[in-house]
């Protein structure tokens, strides 16, 4: 298991507001929460940043942190990511914030340490590019999307 450094920007984490943890052995993701003196009102159409109360420090340049809606936010309340996927590179040091953009036509009310979004702890890799004339020719090519004809 790989180890995060975490400084917590705000009293209420630890306390009122738990750090993000994994549910169960099986988890991809850790739910992360609004950090917010009591709570706000995201009005439709509108994409607010919401503070998660802590910074965190990867530091290993082959991981980062990707922030993703939570389904459930977005299937029954229309509240997703303003960015739709927001990412955290492994030498950023800064609060996290989620920006919460609500798509629906109601207004949807955030409270502290509501369930916000997901974080995920991924592998990264660095590609080195090369400059070529061609590339081996594949079955597929240069077909573009919806080229399989498989619907």
């Amino acid at each position: 298991m790989l180890d995060i450094k975490i400084k917590i920007l705000n009293p209420k984490i630890g306390k009122e507001i738990p750090l993000p943890e994994y549910k169960t052995s099986g988890s991809a993701g850790m739910d992360v929460r609004a950090c917010i003196d009591d709570f706000m009102i995201l009005k439709p159409g509108k994409t607010e940043m919401i503070p998660l109360g802590f910074a965190m420090h990867i530091q290993d340049i082959n991981v980062a942190a990707l922030i993703i809606p939570r389904s459930g936010l977005g299937s029954k309340h229309g509240i997703v990511l303003g960015n739709l996927v927001g990412l955290i590179d492994s030498d950023y040091q800064g609060e996290l914030m989620v920006p919460a953009w609500n798509r629906s036509d109601e207004d949807f009310k955030i409270s502290s340490g509501d369930r916000i979004a997901q974080m995920v702890i991924a592998p990264v890799i660095q590609a080195n590019f090369e400059l070529v004339d061609d590339f081996e020719e594949t079955e597929r090519g240069d077909k573009g999307f919806g080229s399989s004809g498989v619907r």
